[in-house]
């Protein structure tokens, strides 16, 4: 680690939390109409909801198909949810509806930075470190910076969209070090999906830091897992 020069993060669920999570409203809603799941289940619909987002075919194939309808497109979300979550594809595609309707009306989390991370950002700052946001939002974020105060602790922010390079595509992070101005070795990257996150980064050369403080990662063995930002002290030493 003696030879890194810059510290790359990812943006949602890493930097920027939602409380309560989607899976945790959405499990809420199941309870409430008497749907079965076991743990393994759970877990299983998690990584699962990781994957989908991670820029997988699934996901490129229903942004096509649904591209003129958000509605549709949320409702056939939800039924692969349920099927993740081992309910049957019958049952899955009559709940889909009403599932995705209350997520809609009921999912109002708070954005919660990690209490941690302005700390740990202005002391990587001072040791010298060029520090960057890498999204795969379609679109700029520096508001959602802006509203979290943490704008000022970066160098830049690249969102996926504007390369035209989603996570886990290696493009977009060889971008990346070329506005951090560090070679694939010189730089960290750290994000808490392991599809989108680790898989794209170690592919392209950089270090991977699976943030997971869920531990839904457990046995993740191409790259470092941190629970928390304060453990990168230790891993840079």
């Amino acid at each position: 680690m003696n030879n890194i020069k810059a510290i790359l993060f990812d943006l949602d669920g890493t930097l920027r939390h939602h409380l309560p999570s989607s899976g945790e409203v959405f499990l809420q809603y199941l309870e409430s109409v008497n749907i079965q799941y076991s743990i393994e289940d759970k877990i299983h619909a998690e990584r699962w909801e990781h994957f989908y987002f991670a820029s997988s075919p699934e996901i490129q194939e229903d942004s096509i198909r649904f591209k003129d309808d958000k509605n549709a497109f949320w409702i056939n979300f939800s039924r692969r949810r349920l099927i993740a979550l081992n309910v049957s594809e019958t049952q899955a595609a009559e709940l889909a509806p009403q599932v995705s309707k209350h997520m809609s009306e009921a999912y109002k989390p708070q954005v919660i930075v990690p209490e941690e991370v302005p700390l740990v950002l202005t002391q990587l700052r001072e040791a010298g470190y060029r520090l960057g946001v890498v999204s795969n939002r379609e679109t700029p974020f520096q508001k959602e910076l802006d509203e979290m105060n943490l704008t000022s602790y970066f160098d830049f922010l690249l969102a996926a969209g504007e390369v035209g390079s989603f996570k886990p595509d290696t493009k977009i992070f060889h971008h990346a070090l070329g506005m951090a101005n560090a070679k694939a070795d010189e730089a960290l990257y750290i994000g808490d999906n392991y599809f989108a996150d680790v898989v794209g980064s170690n592919q392209a050369g950089l270090i991977p830091v699976l943030y997971d403080p869920a531990n839904l990662f457990p046995d993740a063995s191409n790259c470092h897992i941190i629970q928390s930002f304060n453990q990168l002290h230790d891993l840079l030493r």
